[in-house]
């Protein structure tokens, strides 16, 4: 048989056997968590959460009387893909959208607070430390 007659062969044979799924392929293990902020202090940002009045429009755990229903709830918002649904979760683009929300989506709904970059750290550390 001539090499050609034998990759033909080979081919067909090839061709004619089914198709097996070999699982375990494709990952299904959840994207790791986004960096904590080391840089904030979390007791401070529960404070400064309370002050801009943050819980008027989220839901926040642990803040007295944060209950709003306007925004989204940051309930387990360090396990979170995106801040915003734009930006990949982590401590630099959260305190980025903190600091001038409609920089980063103009429009939104969220207004700017005036929130310093000192500030939004903490609001950051609070945030990612919070059930």
């Amino acid at each position: 048989m001539t090499l050609t007659r034998t990759l033909r062969a080979l081919g067909a044979a090839v061709v004619g056997l089914p198709i097996v799924a070999v699982p375990g392929c494709a990952s299904t293990a959840p994207a790791p968590p986004p960096p904590q902020s080391h840089v904030g202090r979390p007791d401070r940002g529960a404070q400064l959460i309370a002050q801009y009045g943050c819980g008027s429009c989220h839901t926040i755990p642990g803040i007295n009387r944060a209950n709003g229903l306007v925004g989204p709830p940051l309930t387990q918002f360090g396990a979170r893909s995106y801040v915003a649904g734009k930006l990949p979760n982590n401590a630099d683009n959260l305190g980025r959208w903190i600091t001038d929300p409609q920089a980063v989506e103009p429009g939104t709904a969220m207004p700017n607070l005036g929130v310093s970059a000192i500030d939004a750290q903490d609001i950051v550390a609070y945030l990612y430390t919070a059930g």
